[in-house]
């Protein structure tokens, strides 16, 4: 088990560091924004599950020769209220550190996601209660403001696109219609849930900086994926002009404050770049990528089991 436990720790300090600090550089995340964000997310499963998984294993080096052993045993043991000759101290802090780790992340998570819907529900209200319907555009709501504002709020019974008053003064009929379907896409296609997510493990990391860089990064990729869905229905100059126009006015594209990050003058260049200078993404990367973060987050749970399984 102390093998196993060497090996995933190397592998959970690459996933801490190296490894997204070289996804964040990369160029080709823009021109394949589906394909990066899954990776992001194999990045933290994986990094997740290797660090627990580290700390299990030098937790019960000294009850089995493998996790499904140890585990047995160490069951056993304490409801006989004895330990193995083999305890250390430092074996039994890595266990009290997997299991309090392991708490500490599901139990942030549950928090982050209740005070998450908590805080729609309200923001809903408010939305209904100072906001009309849109004519001819259901779930749209129009808030009687004047900066540009376009984002959407989830909800598990019912869902809105909020826009205001002054984003409609703004853009012309089709890059409204842009903007529309771009929130609508976030919507369909769950984007909450990621970013939910990755803010929960920042929140409960603060002190990790790959997981401020990795909620920036899944953010700004959740965009692009919706810009792809919206150029479906209106062409790229007009969808880039739209994004364009408002960010230049100071309006809130795509983002509704808590869920996700600002959109600073950075991503929205990038996001307008890859609309007007559209670039293919080499299939060798869309082939590769895909098993390497299938592997991320199947390679930890074999090397806690595989002694298990073959002998």
């Amino acid at each position: 088990m102390i093998l196993a436990a060497t090996l995933l720790a190397v592998l959970a300090i690459l996933l801490a560091w190296p490894v997204p600090l070289a996804v964040a550089r990369s160029t080709w995340t823009d021109r394949a924004p589906g394909t990066a964000l899954l990776l992001w997310q194999a990045i933290a499963l994986g990094g997740v599950l290797s660090l627990l998984g580290s700390l299990l294993s030098a937790g019960l080096a000294p009850y089995g020769d493998h996790l499904v052993a140890g585990l047995r045993t160490l069951v056993v043991d304490v409801a006989g209220g004895v330990l193995p000759p083999g305890s250390t101290y430092a074996s039994g802090l890595a266990l009290a550190a997997a299991v309090l780790l392991g708490a500490h992340l599901v139990l942030n998570l549950v928090l982050t996601v209740v005070r998450t819907e908590r805080q729609r529900a309200r923001h809903r209200s408010l939305v209904l209660l100072l906001s009309a319907p849109m004519p001819e555009t259901p779930r749209t709501r129009v808030l009687d403001a004047a900066a540009p504002i376009a984002y959407c709020l989830p909800g598990t019974a019912r869902s809105l696109t909020v826009l205001s008053a002054g984003l409609l003064s703004l853009l012309s009929e089709q890059e409204v219609l842009g903007v529309v379907e771009h929130e609508r896409a976030h919507l369909r296609q769950h984007h909450a849930l990621v970013l939910v997510a990755f803010h929960a493990w920042r929140i409960a990391l603060p002190w990790f900086p790959v997981a401020s860089r990795a909620q920036d990064a899944v953010g700004l990729l959740t965009e692009m994926l919706a810009d792809d869905d919206a150029r479906r229905r209106v062409p790229d100059p007009v969808l880039a002009r739209a994004i364009a126009a408002v960010a230049g006015a100071g309006g809130t594209p795509g983002q509704i404050p808590g869920d996700a990050p600002s959109a600073d003058p950075s991503s929205v260049e990038r996001r307008v770049r890859r609309l007007m200078h559209p670039a293919p993404v080499s299939p060798l990367i869309r082939a590769l990528v895909p098993v390497a973060a299938v592997a991320l987050v199947v390679v930890p749970p074999i090397l806690l089991t595989l002694p298990a399984i073959t002998g």
